[in-house]
């Protein structure tokens, strides 16, 4: 079994564009935004490449063959890519998901040929669902011969892919960047950019953009509306180190954040994209003249066609008006520094 050629050639090489009109929204253009398109991947997310070298790497040492079942844990994107390469694998894919997936991301792992194992209760002591949702992992593992979980918790491949790819194309086209602002969930892809920056000795400021209610980074658990961002649990490769700092947004940040790309760039992304979009514009002001930024952009928007870009559920759940703008006067309580969040990996 080879998991190369067809749909797999198309991962990566995602478009770094020029954010210009951002730029002087939250800047007036003295410094540099550039955004990584990740939703152009065939996948439709950043979570294609983790995807493709999980796999490839189980196949090459042998833990995947043509009789695998792989599973995993996954609030949408991850287990859109892995029912993509399962189906051109020929293997049986089960993702376990939990309500706060979208349905438009159901419907695409089914779409696919994935299988869906809801996990509808919480688990009883954190009331969070993906501890629950890690045991029913386990469970189908033990259970099912043949069964192999891609583990995007701990599995090292998940930060090589993005090593080795996502921040390599940044640097190829930019060289060495002043600033990189990172979405944070499995920590895969700001753990495998930061090994990236800090094997080269640049002094490249790594941002990491976490939820509110979220456990990464000393944060305390609450309600996130919005997949992508934060966990309910610190995953095994986080640690402090990731990021010289931390900036938390809200469910409203996220919106605000997607509406001003949308706006200004004709840019439909997910909600952790705007959660990173709205991150820059807290930090505007800390950001010196004529540094040289990057975003990461996770996702596309079409899978949030229901809540991000819906105007009433934007006034109904979040009591936001849709057009409203970042404030930049946020700042103080955003933009913390992760050392000083102390090492709770």
């Amino acid at each position: 079994m080879r998991l190369d050629g067809g749909i797999a050639e198309a991962i990566g090489r995602t478009p770094l564009i020029r954010l210009k009109r951002l730029e002087r929204l939250y800047a007036g253009e003295s410094f540099e935004v550039h955004g990584k398109l990740e939703w152009m991947n065939p996948g439709g997310s950043a979570k294609d490449r983790p995807a493709l070298y999980m796999l490839r790497e189980a196949i090459g040492r042998g833990d995947v063959s043509e009789g695998s079942v792989i599973v995993e844990s996954s609030s949408g994107n991850l287990g859109i890519s892995l029912a993509q390469l399962c189906a051109y694998l020929g293997l049986r894919f089960i993702c376990v998901a939990d309500p706060r997936t979208t349905q438009r991301h159901l419907q695409i792992i089914r779409s696919f040929g994935g299988e869906i194992e809801l996990v509808t209760k919480p688990d009883a002591r954190t009331g969070e669902y993906l501890p629950a949702r890690i045991r029913r992992v386990q469970e189908l593992v033990r259970e099912i011969p043949g069964a192999y979980w891609t583990n995007q918790y701990g599995n090292p491949d998940n930060a090589l892919a993005h090593a080795e790819t996502t921040m390599r194309e940044i640097a190829e086209q930019l060289g060495k960047v002043d600033y990189l602002f990172c979405g944070v969930s499995s920590c895969g892809t700001i753990r495998g950019c930061r090994d990236y920056v800090r094997q080269r000795g640049w002094a490249t400021k790594i941002i990491a953009i976490d939820a509110e209610g979220s456990a990464l980074f000393g944060g305390s658990e609450g309600r996130r509306r919005f997949p992508g961002l934060g966990a309910a649990q610190v995953p095994e490769l986080h640690d402090a180190s990731l990021a010289d700092f931390v900036v938390r947004v809200s469910d409203a940040d996220c919106v605000r954040g997607c509406r001003a790309l949308m706006r200004q760039e004709a840019i439909l992304a997910g909600a952790s994209s705007g959660g990173v979009i709205a991150a820059i514009g807290r930090i505007s002001r800390e950001i010196p003249a004529g540094a040289i930024c990057v975003a990461i952009l996770p996702d596309r928007g079409e899978r949030y066609m229901d809540t991000v870009y819906d105007d009433d559920w934007v006034r109904t759940a979040l009591g936001l008006e849709p057009e409203s703008k970042p404030d930049p006067d946020q700042t103080p309580q955003a933009y913390v520094s992760a050392e000083s969040e102390g090492d709770s990996g």
